[in-house]
């Protein structure tokens, strides 16, 4: 089993981390060659192997290191107490600038929404009405989320607006408790420092008025929290890098108890479409895709 771990940490480093940062390509390149750490890492719970939990697990406790040889060294002195951090936490990356994705979505449905987002985290893709945005020039409100738009996408002119907003967790993260919001630009790569500076300030916007985020499971709790919204409000549901936590029957069952409109931003694959570019996510509506996103909502491909 070994392979498939080594496998998933090559992929990290040829796909998602190049050109974003250097230091994780390594660190993943690293880990994808070293017997001891793979066997390692194959005895932890399926969900607890990822790149990311790792690296950002390593750095909660002993920093950011300078390279692998560092890495590994530490990692061996300090095994029991990485992998203790592990299992306690999860990726719950909260990446405030996916709401430039979704933006043209949801401002062309009838106005006002009702949002119910599933994989919540500490709920900062709940505001896409309180945030501003820059399309490469295109602008709304004070431009702190930019993404810069490829072909024919349909610009907003205007925020939507938002009658009624919920989230379910598994884990909800309170966006005043300074520890899990610290765990949160954590799990952002050394490379991106640009985004702990556009999450910390959708965490004082978040913290104005905080998102409703209840614990639950998406596979079984959807359909009674979206009884809750208003009916003369448009239910979106929606959800970004969720689903390939969930095993194939959870997002079955997850999909049958959808009502609404839905809006999914993913890996290809987990959307069940072919494969896209390399580490571009398929934004979808209602399972139909209707552009190739950044994963970190840096650019929007329409078509």
């Amino acid at each position: 089993m070994t392979g498939r771990v080594a496998e998933g940490y090559r992929y990290f480093a040829e796909f998602e981390t190049p050109q974003k940062s250097p230091l994780y390509t390594e660190l993943a390149n690293g880990v994808a060659g070293d017997d001891e750490t793979l066997r390692w890492l194959d005895g932890l719970p399926v969900g607890k192997r990822q790149p990311n939990l790792l690296f950002a697990a390593y750095r909660l406790l002993a920093g950011t290191p300078s390279g692998w040889p560092e890495f590994r060294a530490t990692l061996a002195e300090r095994r029991g107490e990485i992998e203790a951090v592990m299992l306690e936490r999860r990726t719950q990356t909260n990446e405030p600038a996916r709401c430039a994705l979704m933006l043209p979505l949801l401002a062309a449905l009838p106005q006002p929404l009702a949002l119910l987002e599933v994989g919540a985290s500490a709920g900062l893709c709940l505001l896409p009405d309180r945030y501003g945005y820059d399309y490469a020039g295109h602008r709304l409100g004070n431009g702190l989320l930019e993404c810069r738009p490829e072909g024919d996408v349909p610009l907003p002119e205007a925020l939507p607006r938002i009658a009624w907003r919920a989230g379910l967790d598994l884990n909800p993260l309170d966006v005043t408790d300074r520890d899990a919001m610290h765990w949160l630009e954590l799990l952002i790569w050394p490379g991106q420092e640009h985004r702990i500076d556009t999450l910390r300030a959708a965490i004082e916007i978040a913290r104005e008025v905080p998102p409703r985020i209840l614990e639950g499971d998406l596979t079984r709790d959807v359909a009674a929290l979206a009884a809750e919204a208003p009916k003369d409000a448009t239910l979106v549901v929606f959800h970004t890098a969720v689903l390939a936590y969930v095993p194939t029957a959870g997002r079955r069952a997850f999909r049958d108890a959808l009502t609404g409109t839905w809006l999914a931003c993913e890996a290809a694959g987990v959307l069940g479409f072919e494969p896209g570019p390399p580490s571009l996510f398929a934004l979808a509506q209602d399972g139909r895709r209707v552009a190739w996103a950044d994963p970190h909502g840096a650019s929007l491909s329409w078509g």
